[in-house]
């Protein structure tokens, strides 16, 4: 049984992300949480609100909330009256990463699936705030769906790595179980201005390879300074659909991550990214 926690809110761009989602994943036995975490709503006019309309304003989102979880929830079954499919609808007065993480823990979610953007971020950047604030903050897998992205199905997936950190076996099982059903090749990209792999890099180079055994591997090498530019050239030069990194500390998706401005870090993503291994920062 997969877990998917799919955060939503009630944008073009989130309910693509679920679209993406459920025809991903179609061959698993999977539940998916839909949740919309509204905490941010109830503060959004400040003439409206005050300490004595609070609760009124707080029951006017809330059932708002529930209103709009449940159109989703219709509309998906709609969409794909999937018999493996279960889902579920959250609707909760909390902060959105605050929420993700609850959830997370409590029902052990394999994977959180978002929009790169919602209602109200710029569309001159990649990642929207919300989407940042849970790539880096939350602790489980996240995988995020750029604005209008329709081809669903993965052929050529990049995993860029330093092989300096020690990986996780379930997420990569993860990536392992997200690429057969496709048949999709995974190109394992080391960026350096070496080419020789100390013991501890071939050790997690083996894992790798053995945790990914029955996918279809390259492994390759690109000599280059700057990590952004090698990763955003491989992907337009060998028709990459989905880019995969792990966000842990040392690792290249930290180093992009806490840039100095969203710009810098963006990538100019046009596929989905899925990150692996969030850990908390405090």
């Amino acid at each position: 049984m997969r877990k998917i926690l799919i955060t939503t809110d009630f944008s073009d761009n989130a309910m693509n992300a679920l679209k993406y989602a459920v025809e991903l994943f179609k061959y698993d036995i999977s539940e998916f949480f839909i949740m919309h975490a509204y905490m941010d709503d109830i503060y959004t006019d400040k003439n409206l609100l005050s300490k004595e309309n609070m609760p009124k304003v707080t029951k006017i989102i809330s059932e708002k909330s529930e209103s709009q979880l449940n159109q989703v929830f219709t509309d998906i079954k709609k969409i794909s009256p999937n018999p493996r499919h279960k889902y579920h609808i959250i609707s909760a007065n909390n902060m959105l990463v605050d929420e993700a993480n609850k959830i997370v823990d409590k029902e052990n979610i394999d994977i959180i699936v978002m929009g790169t953007k919602g209602k109200t971020n710029n569309s001159k950047i990649t990642f929207g705030s919300h989407t940042l604030q849970v790539l880096k903050y939350v602790q489980c897998p996240v995988l995020s769906i750029p604005e209008n992205y329709s081809h669903i199905q993965p052929r050529c997936i990049l995993f860029p790595t330093n092989y300096l950190i020690p990986y996780k076996r379930r997420e990569l099982k993860l990536l392992c179980e997200l690429a057969s059903p496709y048949r999709a090749s995974i190109d394992v990209l080391y960026i350096s201005k070496s080419t020789k792999l100390s013991l501890r890099q071939i050790d997690n180079q083996s894992f790798i390879r053995e945790t990914l055994g029955k996918n279809h591997l390259n492994f390759k090498t690109v000599y280059d300074k700057k990590i952004t530019n090698a990763i955003y050239t491989y992907i337009k030069e060998n028709n990459v659909d989905m880019l995969v990194m792990v966000n842990t500390r040392h690792s290249f998706l930290e180093s992009i991550l806490f840039q100095s401005t969203i710009d810098e870090m963006s990538l100019y993503l046009d596929i989905p990214f899925l990150a692996l291994q969030n850990i908390r920062r405090y």
